[in-house]
């Protein structure tokens, strides 16, 4: 469930009006619901609690600094996939000794910055890592704790783009190199095998793949625990959200009347049999589950076009603020944020990136939405601003943050400055800045201006 509801016509933030927000912050504009974030972690903590697990976060879902400090300030642990997460956690208050570095493509930095850290484990994607790990830590003087990613060729009900527990994604080890690399383990004199670990995609709405997969490696763990002393079995994240019924799944109770989602009940109802016997620590990897259904992106309609063929509500968010409808074809609820009467109608909702694939929705049925008028797209806490971009130099946007009636930014809106900063015209001369706006109110801009760094 999230706190994103209709107080009579006008949507709500927990206590807050979401139009107060995009008048005082502009859009586009991401607003979380820490309420919610805390909510779904607590829900997970309390569905798997005989397992005493340790939950690390998926930082690559969102990575702002402030909801990983709301999440680290309960104890919560991270799952990490580059040395900029890790920097991000520790800037955040994150404990790196209950966090994972996962990831196919580490680099020797990466692995020294996560082993002076003090990482809790590495997750091991092939025996040519295993070897770079353990010569980094020989030249650290340390011994690396690893677990080690088996992948164990389970499909999931997923898209394609997001399923990694299958033969042929490049993730993981399969189980017959597993074996081969338990016999050559005592070669790596300053590697530690602290566990194994498994995840096989995201947005999985069936129980039955996280079973399968559990159920396939459990005696690689048993082998694991029994002859190298593991100590945890990380049975990775994956778990789905509501996209489509994203505003109904608010309702208290709604999760709980969806017995064929796998919701952390039955998630954990399912798996705690066969985990609970193992006796050894379970880590769990959520990220969409977390903050997907936390967070909104709020846009206002600029313009109709209406021709005979086709309705189009063009709004002032991109694809460049929020890819996921570009690249996955993703569903994404989007509601007014102020109702109005008035008969639906069937519309493309667009955005004014250069690209006829900037769309948040095609042929959708919606309400009625004219220029000026504020849109919530839902389930926008998770890959949204994290995989942001300035595509067309578009400056990326605020975000802000709700608690009960307090809101605050998190991270300022660009501007143009942001777009050139680092960029240099000739060797050693950064390009000019002006002190423009980023909300399109340049006027008359030129480039004389920009040299001479006048304001319009």
């Amino acid at each position: 469930m999230h706190r994103f509801r209709y107080q009579g016509d006008s949507l709500f933030v927990e206590e807050v009006n979401a139009a107060s927000l995009a008048e005082q912050y502009g859009t586009p504009l991401y607003v979380y619901s820490a309420g919610t974030v805390v909510d779904h972690y607590e829900r997970l903590l309390l569905s798997l609690r005989e397992l005493n697990p340790l939950v690390c976060y998926a930082v690559k879902a969102n990575s702002n600094l402030a909801l990983l400090r709301l999440l680290a300030s309960r104890g919560c642990g991270f799952d990490l996939v580059s040395g900029g997460e890790l920097y991000r956690i520790l800037r955040a208050g994150g404990d790196p000794a209950r966090s994972t570095f996962a990831g196919v493509g580490k680099t020797a930095r990466e692995m020294e910055e996560a082993l002076e850290a003090g990482i809790y484990s590495f997750v091991v994607e092939g025996r040519e890592e295993l070897e770079a790990i353990d010569r980094v830590a020989a030249r650290l003087g340390k011994r690396a704790p690893v677990a080690l990613r088996v992948n164990p060729d389970v499909g999931a009900k997923t898209h394609a783009k997001v399923k990694t527990g299958v033969a042929e994604s490049k993730f993981g080890i399969s189980a017959e190199e597993i074996e081969a690399l338990y016999r050559e383990l005592p070669r790596f004199c300053h590697v530690s095998l602290r566990g194994i670990q498994i995840h096989i995609g995201s947005q999985i709405r069936d129980v039955e793949p996280f079973e399968e997969a559990v159920r396939r490696v459990i005696p690689l763990v048993e082998i694991a625990r029994d002859r190298f002393g593991a100590e945890f079995f990380d049975i990775g994240g994956g778990l789905g959200i509501a996209y489509e019924e994203a505003l109904q799944s608010g309702d208290p109770g709604w999760w709980e009347n969806k017995a064929q989602w796998a919701t952390p009940a039955h998630y954990a109802e399912r798996l705690l049999p066969l985990l609970g016997p193992l006796g050894l620590r379970i880590v769990v990897e959520p990220g969409r589950l977390l903050v997907g259904n936390a967070g909104i992106l709020l846009t206002r309609v600029l313009f109709r076009k209406d021709r005979p063929q086709k309705k189009f509500v063009i709004v002032d968010a991109g694809m460049n603020d929020l890819i996921r409808p570009a690249l996955y074809g993703s569903f994404h609820q989007i509601v007014p944020v102020t109702r109005r009467g008035g008969e639906l109608f069937e519309a493309d909702v667009v955005g004014p990136v250069c690209e006829s694939g900037d769309c948040f929705a095609a042929s959708r049925r919606m309400a009625p939405a004219e220029p000026g008028d504020l849109l919530a797209i839902f389930s926008a806490g998770a890959y949204g601003f994290s995989m942001a971009s300035q595509y067309n130099s578009r400056p990326r946007p605020a975000e802000v943050l709700v608690e009960g009636a307090n809101h605050r930014l998190i991270r300022r809106r660009e501007s143009y400055e942001d777009l050139v900063r680092g960029e240099a015209i000739d060797e050693g001369a950064a390009a000019p800045e002006f002190s423009g706006r980023a909300d399109g109110a340049n006027k008359g801009l030129t480039l004389d201006r920009v040299n001479r760094k006048e304001k319009p």
